[in-house]
């Protein structure tokens, strides 16, 4: 089963990427941008995502995303990790995520190292 400790080996694995506290949870973050959060409870992780996305995202698997009412207006989503397929799809929301983060520099070089 997928677990908070996957999404905390996957995030550290990308480049720059540091953890860092805030809220009293996990959050991770490149070139000092969060692109991942992890509530409290565990369950579930937050990623950047595109509003428009998001809305797409949520009405075609409605068990797998979700926001809470309080970040609503944000480009954040939920995602609940009972509800994955497997570590691949984690891996893939986590790098959409970070790619939101990462600078111009990251993401020439990440590029470059996927496609090798």
């Amino acid at each position: 089963m997928i677990d908070s400790s996957d999404v905390r080996r996957i995030a550290l694995s990308l480049p720059e990427t540091v953890e860092k506290e805030a809220w009293e949870m996990p959050t991770f973050r490149v070139a000092g941008k969060m692109f991942i959060t992890v509530p409290d409870d565990e369950t579930s992780f937050a990623v950047r995502c595109p509003i428009h996305e998001r809305h797409e995202l949520i009405a075609a698997e409605p068990h797998k995303f979700w926001v809470p009412p309080h970040e609503a207006g944000s480009h954040w989503v939920r995602v609940r990790l009972a509800a994955l397929e497997d570590l691949a799809e984690l891996r893939d929301i986590l790098v959409d995520s970070w790619k939101q983060a990462a600078p111009a520099r990251l993401l020439d070089s990440f590029r470059t190292s996927e496609n090798a």
